[in-house]
């Protein structure tokens, strides 16, 4: 199935996609009739934690791919969002998976069917995540911009739920594809992460920029691939973070 490309913003482009196309199983029968990132967490829907916290970073425009009742996101936030009264209005835009290829395209598939719409550099984070203290500064995305690095991602402590871990840190910052049985510290992938478009290109990945054949690809194996290159920096975070996969993870926070 083939859809028209996601058009860039009339504005300059994006410089954050925000995740928001999971179909959320392991939360059922919460997101039978509500997509995962509106339930509610502390009084406001998941995703707009992390929307708050882009907007007061200084991100004006936001890419969001839905999939799942996709149409409630958008109904629900329109063409703009307000972080703060401090902050200036961020415009939204959809990359509607759901509507255009009848399914989420997966992580890195939906990265690269949104590429049109992103800058050159451009923060990703997801809206089941649920990390309040995160800062997404200006200064971390100039900083990796200058870096001449692909990707840069934020680990954090592994929680019950990934024991193992997913990724090594090098003493030089830099993220390392370990075997589970290294020996050496593993941490999760928080999610949250800078990339430049550069990353979703060979030699790393080979899906057309803008996806028009709505390829399902995940984003793991091109990390490692590139991790393998030395193309990935790394920072391990320590604040409050939370996978919000399950219900009783989401009946914690609201707990607190």
């Amino acid at each position: 199935m083939q859809a028209t490309p996601l058009a860039a913003p009339n504005a300059r482009p994006a410089t954050a996609l925000l995740l928001a196309a999971g179909r959320g199983e392991r939360m059922r029968p919460l997101t039978d009739s509500t997509p995962k990132p509106l339930l509610r967490v502390q009084g406001k829907p998941l995703m707009q934690w992390p929307m708050e916290a882009l907007g007061q970073g200084g991100v004006s425009s936001l890419v969001i791919n839905t999939d799942w009742l996709g149409t409630q996101i958008s109904d629900f936030f329109g063409a703009n969002f307000q972080a703060s009264t401090a902050a200036a209005p961020m415009q939204l835009h959809y990359s509607q998976e759901g509507r255009d290829f009848g399914g989420a395209l997966e992580t890195a598939g939906g990265i690269v069917r949104a590429l049109p719409a992103l800058d050159e550099v451009f923060w990703v984070a997801a809206g089941d995540v649920y990390a309040p203290q995160f800062r997404f500064s200006e200064a971390s995305r100039q900083r990796f911009a200058q870096s001449g690095q692909w990707a840069h991602l934020w680990l954090v402590p592994n929680p019950p739920h990934n024991p193992r871990g997913d990724f090594g840190l090098s003493s030089d910052g830099l993220a390392l594809n370990l075997a589970k049985d290294s020996g050496l510290p593993l941490y999760t992938f928080s999610t949250i992460a800078l990339y430049r478009r550069q990353f979703f290109a060979p030699p790393v990945c080979d899906i057309p920029c803008g996806n028009p054949q709505g390829v399902r690809a995940a984003l793991a194996p091109m990390l490692r691939h590139a991790m393998d290159l030395g193309r990935v920096s790394a920072s391990l975070y320590t604040g409050p973070w939370t996978d919000v996969g399950t219900p009783e993870r989401l009946a914690a926070l609201n707990a607190t």
